[in-house]
């Protein structure tokens, strides 16, 4: 057995199946595409759901992929075990109604010993305890002996998820040897001990299971099959952990350099962490995922914070994460070129989110410390599961270090409360999830219509066409005609009407012919590509088979063309205003205005904003072609041609190139030349997630209107003012001298107030041990007058202590003063305030002379006063 790089088995077993005449797809990103049951990919045939299901056409029956994948279900274990890792490579081949048993068994058995080379003598095979046919296959036809192919039950060897599409399995194994066996003589495969290992797993969907629990034959049955990649390198360089396989141990061995001494034993789990989550954070970010705190956004900031938290956990205490994604980069570019084209922009994300860690862990570590100062104070030595829910949920502070910390201490934390809260979040995230559907595998709402009807797209030159009608659904089910007041699903052979994708929505317009008008309210695609229209029956009857005239609303069109032109100018200008790193992250393109998100990590400053706009007028107004053209997605790449982060493409791609400026992927529609946009004008531009920014904006007669909104204002500011519009200006200067001058008198008058107020407490002074105090409740006031009656107080006070409390903005506000002589006694402001806070319902500091304190209750400040009093007493 030969020991082979994860990067040459990966390139093996592509080119091994795509000479077996099979489709080979390059990974999907780990965000679904057409799946919202899933957060990410997590396994290899996910993304192929639609083409089992038959929802949608496969390019070829014959597929072949290697999928990244990430699952965090046991992301505690990763690092503490030799298998468990988030971010995972998934080898496999499929059949959709092609090739089935004899064909996956054969092909499998030739990979592992032609061009894996293992030695026949370690492979054994498991099938399903029923499947004779399994058996005979592995027997007779490649000749594994009887007692080498094990029969195990269902909960091993059938693959099933409720109802639907299910069939029996076939796993391959690997002998490791005696020496990692049990004591069991007859150890086998199917036993728990760390002797076999299962490296590939053969499911042959031959079954439909239905409601009942009944089993029927599937007419064209379909093979799925998955091997680990990591797993398989570390049977191939004979190591124990997919820690210790050559692309693992490069960042492992990184890791070790970066925290500048030798790694102990203890450490190990923090290095594996690390190893795993860079990983996975590098590949999560390169598809377009950016940190956030729901959904896939909020993965990717765990495994962030996670892998940076375990970096403190070594000793590092800078960031370092991305220096360690360019390991992952050089590991795995080649074969991934989306990770060295997005390696400055993945740098980014994470330098800008490791930043911001290492500032929450330090003000979670605060937090933590209050939590302990109250446990010593109370005499208790656990921490509620609530509180330590809350460093984790709030502050990104996992459980482990909560109890590693407060283990230094002696303390502990209620476990079992914070497994209820964590399991309470798990629950709403859950239902929050299952709230989404299912509908990678819904039925679309063609499903009576034959899949292999198709609708020829004739819009981007055409307005206005003469069609059939090839089907009318309503709720699913076929219809030969709908008549009038219905509301009817409309496929014709031909269409000029734009459905609803890349951003753009779908057109709207009439249908109709001699005895029959419609509206056309919408337009949209299915799953396999198919438009269809939503139409009003306004009046008489549509059957199916009549030829019907369809025309667009050409005004909404054409604006819309505008808005997405704009888009791709925008576009262009980000990138040469702000940076290359900025990356379209989403739009919606209609006829009134554009929405334009891109991962951008601060506000654009008022001088890039007119920049862009400068910049994307200045094409307008040159009056530049746009030409569009279909190539293939290599060309395209080649002539730089940008894409999107998570969108799928075929082989043939059409390029939308405005002449001297950009290029880019997209099928919507566009004006034949910028000078049709007429004008652009930024709306808005402000923070949707963190790491995306969104710019609203306007083109063409959108622009006009903008203005007319703006020279109303204008007109009635001038009128509010008094004023010409060309006064409005310096009208607002002189209204604000007025308001300054005001605002001097007013502070005069305060000060005014204060000194008549700082007169009559001090006749309120009482002795406390013979030291002077003045204790009083002040009302409402803001905190900034607390402050001068507290000075103006001090000033008149040679020898006391004073202590003042207000109602501010609802809450309680407290200042505490104490002269110079008192101080050296040992009396503090700061222990004085923190004392009336607490009664309050707070809590504040400062220094020894002065001191200010904040507290939730405001109608405890008499009773904070007596309670400050009282320590006083109790001081002195």
């Amino acid at each position: 057995m030969k020991a082979m790089g994860a990067n040459e088995i990966r390139r093996a077993f592509l080119k091994f199946f795509e000479e077996k005449d099979h489709y080979i797809q390059k990974s999907y990103p780990l965000v679904p595409l057409e799946d919202k049951s899933l957060l990410l990919i997590n396994a290899g045939m996910a993304p192929l759901k639609p083409y089992f299901s038959g929802t949608k056409e496969p390019p070829k029956n014959r597929m072949a992929t290697c999928q990244k994948c990430i699952r965090t279900d046991d992301i505690e274990n990763v690092g503490r075990t030799a298998r468990h890792a988030t971010f995972f490579e998934m080898l496999g081949n499929f059949s959709f109604g092609d090739y089935f048993k004899k064909e996956a068994i054969e092909w499998s058995w030739e990979f592992v010993l032609e061009v894996l080379e293992m030695p026949r003598e370690n492979v054994w095979a498991s099938i399903y305890q029923e499947d004779d046919e399994a058996f005979d296959l592995w027997h007779d036809h490649i000749g594994l002996e009887k007692e080498k192919i094990v029969r195990l039950g269902k909960e091993d060897n059938f693959w099933e998820i409720g109802t639907g599409p299910c069939g029996p399995c076939s796993e391959l194994y690997y002998d490791r040897g005696a020496a990692y066996g049990c004591e069991d003589p007859d150890c086998k495969p199917g036993c728990d001990c760390d002797r076999f290992v299962e490296f590939w797993n053969l499911v042959f969907t031959q079954f439909n299971k239905d409601e009942e629990g009944n089993y029927t034959k599937l007419p064209s049955p379909n093979i799925d099959t998955g091997m680990g990649l990591e797993r398989v390198a570390a049977i191939m360089q004979d190591v124990n952990s997919i820690y210790e396989i050559d692309v693992a141990k490069r960042i492992y061995d990184r890791v070790i350099a970066m925290k500048n001494s030798p790694e102990k034993e203890e450490e190990s789990t923090s290095i594996k962490v690390i190893t795993d989550h860079v990983k996975a954070v590098t590949f999560m970010i390169g598809d377009g995922i950016v940190p956030s705190n729901e959904g896939r956004g909020y993965v990717l900031r765990r495994l962030l914070r996670r892998g940076a938290r375990h970096g403190r956990m070594l000793g590092i205490r800078h960031s370092f994460l991305k220096d360690l994604m360019d390991t992952v980069v050089e590991i795995f570019g080649e074969d991934y070129p989306e990770l060295k084209e997005k390696q400055d922009y993945i740098r980014k994300i994470i330098t800008v989110e490791e930043e911001k860690f290492q500032e929450t862990i330090g003000q979670g570590m605060e937090i933590l410390d209050g939590y302990i100062e109250t446990l010593e104070q109370k005499g208790e030595k656990v921490l509620s599961g609530a509180d330590a829910f809350k460093l984790y949920d709030t502050y990104g502070f996992p459980l482990d270090l909560t109890l590693e910390i407060l283990a230094e201490k002696n303390f502990t934390v209620d476990e079992e409360a914070f497994e209820a809260a964590m399991e309470k979040q798990r629950n709403l995230a859950r239902s929050s999830r299952q709230k989404q559907g299912t509908e990678g595998w819904a039925e679309d709402p063609l499903k009576s219509v034959d899949p292999k009807l198709k609708t020829l797209f004739t819009g981007y030159t055409s307005f206005k066409e003469t069609a059939k009608v090839m089907a009318l659904v309503s709720r699913g089910e076929a219809l030969e005609e709908a008549v009038e007041g219905t509301e009817v699903l409309l496929i014709t052979d031909k269409t000029p009407f734009y459905g609803e994708s890349g951003g753009q929505v779908g057109d709207q317009g009439r249908v109709y012919h001699d005895h029959f008008e419609g509206k056309v309210l919408d337009t949209q695609n299915d799953k396999n590509g198919r438009t269809y229209k939503l139409v009003k029956v306004l009046s008489g009857t549509v059957k199916k088979g009549e030829d019907v005239t369809l025309h667009i609303d050409e005004k909404r069109r054409f604006a819309t063309m505008k808005n997405h032109t704009g888009t791709h100018l925008l576009h262009q200008a980000l990138k040469d205003v702000v940076g290359d790193h900025v990356n379209q992250a989403g739009s919606y393109v209609s006829d009134e205005r554009m929405r334009f998100d891109f991962n951008h990590f601060e506000g654009l400053t008022q001088e890039e904003m007119e920049k862009i706009e400068e910049q994307v007028n200045a094409v307008i107004f040159n009056g530049q072609r746009v030409n569009a053209a279909t190539m293939s997605l290599a060309e395209a790449k080649e002539k730089g041609a940008a894409a999107l982060f998570t969108e799928k493409y075929d082989e043939h791609v059409r390029v939308i190139e405005v002449e001297n400026y950009s290029n880019e992927l997209c099928g919507g529609s566009h004006v034949d030349n910028t000078s049709k946009i007429g004008m652009f004008k930024i709306l808005h531009e402000a923070s949707v997630a963190s790491g995306v920014r969104r710019i609203e904006a306007v083109t063409g007669e959108g622009v006009y209107r903008q203005m007319k909104e703006q020279e109303a204002l204008i007109q009635q500011a001038a009128q509010t003012l008094k004023v010409k519009e060309n006064n409005i200006l310096r009208r607002i200067e002189e209204v604000l001298v007025e308001q300054k001058d005001q605002l001097k008198t007013i502070e005069s008058l305060k000060s005014k107030l204060a000194g008549d107020v700082v007169g009559d407490l001090l006749k309120t002074a009482v002795e406390v041990k013979g030291v002077p105090m003045i204790l009083e409740n002040l009302g409402e006031k803001e905190m900034d007058e607390i402050r001068k009656i507290g000075d103006g107080l001090k000033e008149k006070v040679e020898s006391g202590i004073i202590v003042l409390g207000a109602k501010n903005k609802g809450k309680a506000s407290f200042i505490a003063m104490v002269t110079k002589d008192l101080v050296q006694q040992g009396i503090k402001a700061g222990d004085i305030v923190k004392v009336g806070a607490k009664v309050a319902g707070g809590g504040g500091g400062g220094r020894p002379d002065m001191a200010q304190a904040g507290g939730k209750n405001p109608e405890k400040i008499d009773e904070a006063l007596a309670a400050v009093k009282s320590y006083v007493e109790e001081t002195l």
